[in-house]
């Protein structure tokens, strides 16, 4: 076996480019070479240096880095027969290992946001709140979904006349984690309609989505973003308009991170994850900070 000269430089961040702040196992496993595995600890918050690893034309390995408050992520990487070879990971949290959430006062969001908060005074479960004391008296899960939506709301503009997507929402009638319930603007589903001829939409299966008693499906449209993509499923009685509105993960932070798949499989979409897609991929700040 050649003499196992090659070096590795890590540097393993947050998705917004901190260094992590806890020690980290790393497992480089050599694609053939079974005794050239490697495994070691690497110190909080530094970049760290490998050292004894096969290089080119025999130096391709597997690593798996397992951060304890982040999603453990893969790579395949290859080591150059010269010098040292670099490699930066962003991590995303693992919902699971959060502490604490540090959410935006009511006074600081966009007033559309207000004006649709202020609005809703019977949201199931909230019946009587409205504006800050029902955006107070939200648990981080539901606060962190509605963030999300909003701002994705918020950056999704039509063409004909510019209006956001979250310029159509009235008020809410229920929310959850993953989406919320609002009665909304007919000329929303028009606009999203619409959006099909210019790709910025799709028309999108609305079987899992159960309209509320009384009303009856009326097309459902999804954004074409690769991840987190905005849906609309929109429900009519008369002239009464609701849309189920929430943000598709599509397996987003697996694909998108290289997540091991063993550690998102069988659990649902967590509003964190959806957060942590807003920010790395469409650059998208819903406005809080997980704190892990």
């Amino acid at each position: 076996m050649p003499t196992a000269a090659g070096r590795l430089k890590l540097v393993l961040t947050d998705i917004e480019g901190r260094s992590l702040k806890e020690s980290v196992d790393v497992r480089l496993q050599h694609t053939t070479l079974a005794s050239a595995t490697v495994r070691t600890r690497l110190p909080a918050g530094k970049s760290a240096v490998i050292t004894g690893l096969q290089q080119q034309p025999i130096g391709t390995y597997r690593i798996e880095v397992d951060p304890p408050s982040y999603l453990p992520v893969s790579r395949f990487v290859v080591i150059k027969s010269e010098g040292t070879t670099s490699i930066d990971i962003p991590f995303p949290v693992d919902p699971s290992k959060v502490k604490r959430v540090d959410f935006p006062k009511y006074d600081e969001l966009v007033d559309d946001a207000r004006r649709v908060l202020e609005a809703s005074d019977n949201v199931l479960g909230f019946e009587t709140l409205s504006g800050a004391a029902l955006y107070e008296r939200l648990d981080d899960v539901r606060r962190a979904g509605l963030l999300n939506i909003v701002a994705k709301l918020g950056r999704t503009r039509f063409s004909d006349d510019g209006r956001t997507a979250l310029s159509f929402v009235q008020h809410l009638a229920e929310l959850r984690g993953d989406r919320f319930f609002a009665v909304v603007q007919k000329t929303l589903r028009e606009e999203a309609k619409n959006a099909v001829h210019s790709n910025q939409f799709g028309a999108a299966g609305d079987a899992l989505h159960r309209p509320p008693d009384g009303f009856e499906h009326a097309g459902s449209f999804k954004s074409t973003d690769h991840f987190a993509n905005l849906q609309l499923t929109f429900f009519a009685r008369g002239d009464q308009w609701m849309a189920d509105i929430d943000i598709d993960d599509a397996n987003g932070v697996e694909h998108l991170f290289q997540v091991l798949r063993n550690a998102t499989t069988g659990r649902p979409t967590h509003p964190y994850d959806i957060h942590e897609l807003l920010v790395s991929y469409q650059k998208l700040d819903p406005g809080y900070t997980l704190i892990v």
